[in-house]
């Protein structure tokens, strides 16, 4: 009997639950839509206060709806949308005879509300617009969590619903649109003399490197940097040691330091941190992993390592990350604490949108990704450095120095790069040339071996913002560390 009783208050429950869910209507304001409309019919040019955001499905009401895209397509013609012209077009059309017809448009035209109230209107039926859009995500994120699904696990769905959210936080909003010249030119008078005012001439995040900081005035926000290299060059090193010296100046409170992703998707973050810390600390990576730490210099390593546990770097080493979550977990630092610059290494381990990764589509799925780095730099108004792989073209030139067409799949990557670097250290080619020993050879190649120790070159093939030029740095490969470049500290002490 108990049990029943239960069963009975159970089901009850439900019925009532669904009674409720059923009297819930979707959020909506018909009068609105109406005394809209009227005011468009009344006066076309009020059309130009809401035609930058509203579009015909916005509408609740799929006939105001219609009627409004006849309107929008008279007025962008240049011809007059009043009654009279919509009549001929509505005479046939079932959906308008359910509503009274040709005279739901005299109905229309008296539904006249001030000029001045259209754009309020118009941001009215918009916002109840998005209400009813959340509602449908949020019954497909209920509906796909039921779902048994392999291919798209939760994850995989969590994604996809930040993406949907900030997707309708962002598009048609009423707020954008064009950015009066004046306006841009006292920001650009404003990074000039902020520019002036430093006395190292930086604007945007610093590299960390002297002569590169003066040569690009620091990594600018909203800029897609790609540094490029053969393997073994230090495309990772330099990256990791930008990365460092970035969030060392955030750590230090300076202005053109900051909070830095790194999106590792070859190495692991412990490998990545064992980096830093050896290029801290003067001790190998290799001989960290060991733990052949020499007991004079535990001290300092401890202390390093307390001191970088504190800098404001996060790391993500996802492997084979899509450009989408990239961009959600960018955006989501960003939320969560602040974001002043994005580095990915690297690009070719990126991937595009789901089933586009094949030979035929991959330089169709390359340019996805720059233009989804670029986007990304822009939205969040960040500088974005994407490391790149260069192709074999290089090893088989006498000078090895890299080119732009020596960049894989390079129309994309050249064309929407603000900024393409290419890091090369003639010590690695000419060290694999040693001729043989007590030869005329060999003595010029020990020559020439001295004037490149420890040399390494950033080559600026491209930047829109200035001129390009080749700039040197010091390099320990070690401890895989650049530093800024002096003459006297790159040569070994045997050679000094």
């Amino acid at each position: 009997m108990t049990g029943n009783v239960v069963a009975l208050t159970e089901n009850r429950n439900l019925l009532t639950a669904a009674t409720l869910e059923h009297e819930r209507i979707p959020p909506h304001n018909y009068e609105a839509e109406q005394a809209l409309l009227g005011a468009l019919l009344h006066n076309n040019q009020a059309y130009e206060k809401i035609s930058d955001f509203l579009m015909p499905e916005h509408f609740a009401n799929a006939a105001n709806g219609r009627i409004y895209a006849v309107i929008s397509k008279l007025i962008e013609r240049g011809q007059i949308a009043d009654p009279i012209t919509l009549k001929s077009t509505f005479e046939q059309d079932n959906s308008l005879q359910e509503i009274g017809g040709t005279q739901y448009l005299a109905h229309l035209a008296a539904s006249v509300v001030s000029i001045i109230s259209v754009q309020h209107y118009g941001e009215l039926i918009y916002d109840l617009h998005l209400r009813r859009q959340l509602i449908d995500l949020g019954e497909e994120v209920v509906n796909n969590a039921f779902t048994p699904d392999v291919e798209h696990g939760a994850q995989q769905q969590i994604e996809s619903a930040e993406q949907r959210l900030y997707d309708l936080a962002t598009v048609g909003q009423a707020d954008k649109g064009f950015v009066p010249f004046s306006k841009a030119l006292t920001e650009s008078i404003q990074i000039a003399e902020l520019a002036f005012k430093r006395e190292d001439k930086i604007v945007g995040v610093t590299t960390g490197f002297k002569d590169l900081d003066g040569l690009l005035g620091g990594l600018h926000p909203s800029d897609l940097i790609i540094l490029a290299g053969r393997p073994s060059m230090g495309k990772t090193a330099l990256a990791a040691n930008i990365a460092f010296n970035a969030a060392e100046a955030g750590l230090e409170q300076k202005v053109y330091g900051g909070i830095v992703a790194f999106f590792s998707l070859e190495m692991s973050s412990e490998q990545l941190a064992t980096r830093l810390l050896a290029q801290e600390s003067g001790v190998a990576s290799d001989r960290i992993r060991r733990g052949d730490i020499p007991q004079a210099d535990f001290q300092k390593f401890f202390e390093v390592s307390r001191r970088l546990a504190n800098l404001p770097l996060y790391i993500d080493d996802t492997p084979a990350l899509t450009i989408s979550a990239l961009r959600t977990r960018a955006r989501r630092l960003k939320r969560k604490h602040g974001l002043s610059m994005i580095i990915v290494d690297y690009l070719q381990l990126l991937q595009g949108a789901p089933g586009a990764r094949n030979s035929e589509n991959r330089v169709q799925e390359i340019s996805e990704i720059t233009r989804g780095l670029k986007t990304l730099a822009k939205e969040l108004h960040v500088p974005v450095i994407a490391l790149s792989q260069l192709s074999r073209a290089v090893e088989q030139r006498e000078d090895k120095r890299p080119q732009l067409a020596d960049l894989r799949e390079s129309g994309s990557i050249e064309q929407d790069a603000d900024v393409v670097m290419f890091v090369y250290r003639e010590e690695y080619y000419e060290s694999r040339r040693e001729p043989a020993p007590n030869s005329d050879k060999h003595e010029e190649w020990s020559t020439r071996m001295k004037q490149i120790y420890n040399l390494a070159e950033v080559i600026v093939a491209k930047q829109r913002h200035g001129p390009i030029n080749n700039i040197k740095l010091f390099f320990d490969g070690a401890l895989t560390k650049f530093g800024n470049y002096v003459e006297s500290e790159r040569m070994p002490h045997g050679l000094r």
